[in-house]
């Protein structure tokens, strides 16, 4: 797109390493050890799937699922927006050509992007689903851009490209004018979930991503005001969760309705984006009371999550989301349990949830989902990253 567009090319980082034997068939059977370059390996071929079954070369657009059930032709914006991470994950690989082997596929990911841009609202912001002519868009949901913002700016620190930054500070503008400023509501304050009319939550979701973003922008700003800005309302943004969505356990619950009571859902998502903030405040203001409640949070949710199978019973694309999170943690502290914990739950996806025919993620008799296909190739991808690329991480 011309003018102020993200869908043009752009210059590659500089790729240095070993270069891994792409070509290695992955082994079936209970693997106590991976390699970084197993796990290479995972994400191409878990990519590759996704290529094969959902993608729709004409329109550089996703199916929804595999076999196609929906009456859509094409996915809504938030499983796209995994599917761009998970390209965008395997191009920040650094080892051999790997991760210039993905420029291109990178390139079509923000070609399709600029589908959903609706640039008639005010303030402009990616639809839930695709516009004309592929589609009828549809209304904005904070958090579906907050994703494609944070992908934006980890595609920014990879590439020092403006575009990118140019575009994750229009969306940061939309996070902020999704603050509910009437003081007569319960629990008054928060981002919305949604434009939507049919929904009035306000959610962890839609407010710890959108604090992450805002701390990512105030790193990469040099403007005085600007950088005020963004810490002023990633601070207002995180206050607010913390106030109105932890749990006594000391995780977060999910949501806040306009009654005032709390649906109290625990996901782990919510556990991994209240993580980033904390890791990105500690960075900025270098408090150590921020990282020790990343890395409280941390052991929390990993306590949480590994009991009663709950972990497994997540959807991947919440979970994908947490263990990327750890690892901006990891990228502080080198803990080794997290990227433990992260490898066991990839070694039994791959071993238990693939299917070993077709790469693509099973469960019974159900449709693969873009979503989960997505994610298994981001969790494979960013565990093949080496700890100094952490600090590209968003």
């Amino acid at each position: 797109m011309a003018g102020t567009g993200i869908a043009t090319s752009f210059a590659l980082p500089m790729i240095t390493g070993n270069v891994h034997a792409r070509d290695s068939a992955a082994k079936p059977g209970h693997l106590k050890s991976v390699s970084r370059s197993e796990n290479i390996n995972r994400a191409i071929a878990a990519y590759d799937a996704l290529q094969q079954y959902f993608y729709k070369e004409n329109s550089k657009l996703y199916l929804e699922e595999y076999p196609n059930q929906s009456d859509n032709p094409y996915s809504y914006v938030w499983p796209f927006s995994q599917a761009m991470a998970g390209t965008v994950d395997l191009f920040g690989i650094r080892n051999g050509s790997v991760g210039a082997d993905y420029a291109d596929d990178v390139q079509d990911r923000l070609d399709a992007l600029e589908l959903y841009w609706n640039p008639n609202k005010d303030p402009k912001g990616y639809d839930s689903y695709v516009r004309p002519p592929y589609g009828g868009g549809g209304d904005i949901f904070y958090d579906d851009n907050e994703w494609i913002g944070l992908e934006l700016i980890q595609l920014y620190r990879m590439t020092g490209d403006q575009r990118f930054l140019r575009r994750a500070r229009q969306i940061f503008d939309l996070v902020v004018h999704g603050w509910d400023d009437d003081p007569s509501h319960p629990k008054p304050g928060g981002v919305f979930w949604t434009q939507a009319p049919w929904s009035d939550d306000r959610n962890t979701v839609s407010n710890a991503p959108g604090a992450e973003l805002g701390l990512h922008l105030y790193q990469l700003t040099d403007e005085d005001e600007r950088k005020q800005y963004y810490l002023g309302w990633s601070k207002r943004m995180y206050d607010w969760v913390n106030e109105y969505l932890q749990a006594p356990n000391g995780l977060y619950w999910d949501h806040v309705n306009m009654d005032g009571t709390i649906t109290k859902w625990i996901f782990t998502y919510n556990q991994g984006t209240m993580i980033g903030v904390n890791v990105l405040l500690y960075e900025i203001t270098e408090e150590e009371s921020y990282l020790t409640e990343a890395e409280r949070i941390a052991d929390r949710a990993l306590e949480y999550f590994g009991k009663a199978n709950r972990l497994f019973e997540e959807d991947m694309a919440f979970s994908a989301i947490f263990f990327k999170n750890l690892l901006l943690l990891q990228k502080i502290k080198n803990n080794p349990k997290y990227l433990k914990a992260m490898q066991k739950y990839a070694n039994e996806i791959w071993q238990n949830a693939r299917d070993p025919e077709t790469n693509l993620i099973k469960r019974g008799d159900d449709p693969t989902h873009l979503l989960q296909q997505s994610a298994f190739v981001q969790i494979n991808a960013s565990l093949a990253w080496v700890r100094p690329d952490y600090i590209n991480l968003a």
